[in-house]
């Protein structure tokens, strides 16, 4: 496995994938150069990437400009090299060949995955003592930009907080993005440490990811495994990965009246409890890796 030092990021990063990454994978002599992560080097033609969505090229003013530009030179040349191009969705593959014209037939979906410490049993205390939490909560796990649409929620935390409930959101901002404002209503608890992931989704009341595009959705798979009855979009791939386990809207208006009704309806949130539980089961990271491996035998074997 090749990976950049910690201290590289963002530009850096780039300057690393694109220069040092080749030089060190053919001295390795490899078939082929696995690139799990959106990009791969541009002279490569070794390559199987996996590209998670193509939102920078379908909603471009949800990221900086510099960000966009890169994108839009560097991912048809990638599409266009690659021996094999990895998705995580339906949607996904949908969008690559629409927007880069990606070969369908070059184009294979594998789901993402959920880990095993994601499980109702996940202990929400250290969570709730880090980040003051003494109220029941609904909770968003989402980073601060335009494409998650987090405004959607502001009508609900106000709603919520009249009957005793926070509307909590997870995650901060990532420079490529543009930031969302007008966020001041929502318990914003920023970045959060991973060991304390799996014990706040546990002790929500529910979850809600009022998204606008999503290539695939991993916080809704993580709330489902954590027992937390989800609330979400129909953007992207979101009903592909909820698979009928979540109470889906059709307009991110709709958030409110839902969550209220949900959080008012015991039998209800037992009933997508129980469904998100058996949805998450399917959707293993050991699935995932299965599946990839299998992908790259058969590569191997068509070369050989």
């Amino acid at each position: 496995m090749l990976r950049p030092p910690p201290a590289l990021a963002h530009r850096a990063g780039h300057a690393w994938e694109q220069v040092v990454l080749p030089a060190r994978a053919a001295r390795l002599s490899s078939p082929l150069l696995l690139c799990p992560a959106n990009l791969a080097p541009a002279v490569s033609r070794r390559t199987v990437i996996v590209l998670h969505d193509a939102a920078a090229l379908r909603h471009p003013g949800w990221y900086a400009p510099a960000y966009v530009a890169w994108q839009r030179r560097l991912l048809p040349r990638l599409v266009a090299r690659a021996r094999r191009i990895v998705t995580v969705s339906a949607f996904s593959r949908d969008e690559l060949v629409a927007l880069l014209g990606a070969d369908p037939a070059r184009v294979t979906v594998v789901a993402g995955g959920v880990g095993e410490r994601f499980t109702p049993a996940a202990d929400p205390e250290p969570a709730r003592r880090a980040h003051g939490l003494v109220r029941p909560y609904v909770l968003c796990v989402a980073s601060h930009t335009a494409r998650k649409n987090l405004a959607a929620l502001v009508p609900a935390a106000r709603e919520l907080a009249v009957g005793g409930v926070d509307l909590v959101v997870a995650g901060g901002h990532r420079p490529q993005l543009a930031r969302e404002r007008g966020l001041e209503a929502l318990r914003l608890l920023g970045h959060v440490d991973d060991a304390l992931l799996p014990g706040l989704y546990a002790g929500a009341e529910a979850f809600v990811l009022p998204s606008l595009y999503e290539g695939f959705g991993l916080p809704v798979l993580e709330a489902m495994a954590a027992g937390t009855p989800v609330v979400t979009t129909c953007a992207g791939a979101l009903p592909e990965t909820a698979g009928g386990a979540a109470r889906l809207v059709d307009d991110p208006a709709g958030i409110a009246p839902a969550l209220t009704a949900l959080l008012g309806d015991p039998a209800a949130r037992e009933h997508l409890r129980q469904a998100g539980l058996a949805r998450a089961r399917e959707l293993s990271w050991e699935r995932t890796a299965r599946e990839i491996d299998a992908l790259l035998q058969a590569e191997l074997g068509r070369r050989a």
